[in-house]
């Protein structure tokens, strides 16, 4: 399946301020140098907020994690979850193709698709409402034939079946997903020949359907003025409690209850300090459990993982810090300067894997240019490798040093032409 970016793209993205909020509590879940496993949840809370899932929400989710622009878009490319071109404001149509539901009749609700929809795939229908592809399996074989519709599973599907559905949502209703044969789940059409103690105490629905039932999000979006189910980690751990008028299954947040004495101690104030000053950021955080400098981070509306050293003036390799000890590390540090030349730094982001926050970071090192970065021996790479807080490592994974020396030796536009291959 070949898979592009749309030709017309917006200027811009960013979060709204509620899924911005819910974005730190995602990085929050990973460990020191493992932010970019949120990279999934934060793409499709992008593509929540916008419909699909545009260039400049790519970039704006790679930045939050210190990737490069390549990694963001590997995987907005490889999975089909990810919309890359602009879909119906009800519902996006994902019809299997392979081969349970082939054999079961896909080319039928194919034809109705087109028919209803839009003659092309990915194309959305003349009323903006309703756009449709062919996908390949969902795991869904049993009730094949099968369609994905917004994010709930419609089975046993015939084109008579599938039809009703669309006219339906046209309609602005939201038809129960599931099977739309009369099956519960996936026993034989005729009933169950066996098990059939599990009849009795069942929900109205199979688990699946009962549960989008009860959320209510089968075709809607979360835009982020609301606070989504299940994010407990939001609002110092408040919890859900309440149900917003008109919004089945989308939640309210409460202020959290105190935390436990057998959770966190308090810090017991200094002779003469007010005892019920506010807690630091990094209390708050030690509180919920979370390390002391990535909850500062996050307070601070940052994704590192710890905050950045600060560079001395002139770092000499070798030499001790300002507070006479050795500085921390294998390796040797490399000469740094203390501002870049003539007032003006190169675009490190030129190199492949470092992005906003990991040029930040290496400017912070006393690194602005390109001939630095060229000139590092194998035991100042192992400094520089030892000491990128919460980005250990990438020196040498993404051959920053390699790059650099290209860029030196034979000008950016060469450089980038042969970055297009990853010749370096």
């Amino acid at each position: 399946m070949l898979r592009r970016l749309y030709k017309d793209q917006p200027a811009s993205f960013a979060f709204t301020p509620a899924n911005l909020e819910w974005a730190k509590g995602q990085i929050s879940k990973y460990p020191e140098g493992r932010q970019a496993s949120a990279i999934i949840p934060l793409l499709w809370r992008a593509q929540e907020q916008e419909g699909w899932l545009t260039k400049p929400a790519i970039e704006y989710v790679a930045d939050l994690l210190g990737l490069a622009y390549i990694r963001a878009l590997e995987v907005a490319t490889f999975y089909f979850m990810f919309q890359l071109q602009p879909v119906g404001s009800v519902a996006h149509v994902q019809i299997c193709g392979t081969t349970s539901c082939m054999i079961c009749g896909a080319e039928d609700l194919f034809a109705v698709a087109k028919e209803l929809i839009s003659p092309h795939p990915h194309t959305v229908s003349a009323d903006g409402r309703f756009s449709w592809e062919e996908v390949e399996c969902m795991g869904a074989c049993a009730n094949a034939p099968m369609a994905q519709i917004g994010k709930d599973y419609y089975e046993d599907l015939t084109p008579e079946k599938l039809r009703e559905l669309i006219t339906r949502f046209r309609a602005g209703e939201v038809p129960v997903p599931g099977p739309q044969n009369g099956r519960y789940s996936s026993e034989p059409i005729s009933g169950l020949t066996s098990l059939k103690e599990f009849e009795s105490g069942r929900t109205q629905y199979n688990a699946s359907a009962q549960l989008a039932v009860d959320i209510g999000e089968t075709v809607k979006r979360i835009d982020g003025t609301e606070v989504p189910l299940l994010t407990p980690w939001l609002k110092d751990g408040g919890k859900a409690v309440s149900q917003l008028p008109g919004a089945p299954g989308v939640l309210t947040v409460a202020a959290p209850a105190a935390a436990p004495a057998a959770v966190a101690e308090p810090a017991k104030p200094a002779p003469g300090a007010d005892a019920k000053s506010e807690p630091s950021p990094s209390e708050k955080t030690a509180a919920k459990g979370l390390p002391e400098a990535l909850g500062e981070a996050l307070a601070k509306g940052k994704p590192e993982a710890e905050p950045a050293p600060a560079a001395p003036a002139v770092a000499q390799p070798g030499q001790p810090t300002a507070t006479g000890m050795q500085e921390p590390g294998e390796g040797s540090r490399p000469e740094g300067l203390s501002a870049a030349r003539g007032g003006v730094a190169d675009n490190l982001k030129e190199i492949e894997g470092i992005g906003p926050v990991l040029e930040k970071l290496c400017h912070e090192l006393g690194f602005f240019h390109f001939d630095q970065i060229a000139n590092w021996t194998e035991a100042e790479i192992a400094w520089v490798d030892q000491n990128l807080k919460g980005f250990k490592g990438r020196v040498t994974r993404d051959k920053w040093v390699a790059q650099a020396r290209i860029i030196g030796a034979e000008g950016l536009e060469a450089f980038r032409q042969r970055a297009k291959t990853n010749d370096y």
